[in-house]
């Protein structure tokens, strides 16, 4: 199903009459039909105009970038920007490959959502972009909202948008946050005034849902899950710190011990400097 089906899918199930089918069918048969039919409530925001821009970038990671996506995109009338720094294609640490609808020169200057996903050496590097920190800064100034899943909260840090802030992230970097200024919160997502952040990579199906209620409504977002079956039943309890076997999470911290020094080498650097990251 691709995102405008699932759009199409929602607006049907949301807003089409179901009249109109025994209509038809009494039209065709001459027998009288029933006049109840779904009318959708008028308390629901069901179509709105957000601007919502996704920062994408080489060696990101790839569900931290689809998860919301597919939240997201369920709202109809939403506009939806993949952005970078050209229209060139963009490949995932996965080796996926995305291809942007924007540039941080044509993605507009006001936006109702900023977001960024996460990944480990490809985010390391955006968060000492310079262009990429440039664009992040100036449309979180002025975004509704300021976002990411995962160890986007790096590229936030680094662009000087979390100080002050709870904020999550990968487990593996979360405390490195504290370097950027910001309260480093374990939670699967964590709202501090207009940032919302998730934690790592499948925490972003929970930070899509959290927005969709947050700018439509619960409801809106609880129609988007039913149409995601979004029902998670995993096989293994190994999915968090508190949760994972001890010999799994030994494993995994010495797997990324290398990549969480990077990320407090990041964080520690932008704590030294004392200013935003453009001095």
């Amino acid at each position: 199903m691709t995102n405008n089906d699932r759009r199409n899918f929602i607006a049907m199930a949301l807003l089409a009459p179901f009249s109109v089918g025994t209509a038809v069918a009494a039209e065709q048969t001459g027998q009288p039909h029933s006049t109840h039919m779904y009318m959708p409530d008028s308390t629901v925001h069901w179509e709105g105009n957000e601007q919502i821009a996704m920062l994408i970038y080489p060696g990101m990671t790839i569900m931290d970038l689809i998860g919301p996506h597919c939240m997201l995109g369920s709202m109809m009338g939403a506009k939806i920007y993949l952005v970078s720094k050209s229209l060139a294609p963009v490949t995932s640490d996965a080796g996926v490959t995305i291809v942007p609808t924007a540039t941080f020169e044509t993605c507009p200057r006001d936006i109702t959502v900023l977001f960024t996903p996460g990944g480990t050496d490809g985010t390391l590097a955006a968060a000492v972009d310079h262009d990429t920190l440039a664009f992040m800064a100036d449309r979180g100034a002025r975004a509704k909202y300021v976002t990411s899943v995962c160890s986007g909260s790096l590229i936030l840090g680094a662009a000087g948008l979390l100080k002050g802030y709870k904020a999550t992230s990968h487990w593996s970097c979360r405390n490195a946050l504290a370097g950027f200024g910001a309260i480093p919160t374990d939670a699967r997502v964590v709202r501090d005034r207009n940032r919302i952040t998730g934690a790592g990579v499948t925490a972003g199906l929970d930070f899509g849902l959290t927005m969709v209620a947050e700018l439509r409504s619960r409801f809106y977002a609880e129609c988007t899950q039913l149409v995601s079956e979004y029902d998670p039943h995993p096989p293994f309890s190994a999915g968090s710190m508190k949760t994972a076997p001890a010999k799994v999470k030994a494993d995994m911290v010495e797997l990324l011990a290398g990549f969480t020094k990077k990320a407090e080498e990041l964080a520690a650097a932008s704590a030294k400097s004392g200013s935003g990251w453009n001095d």
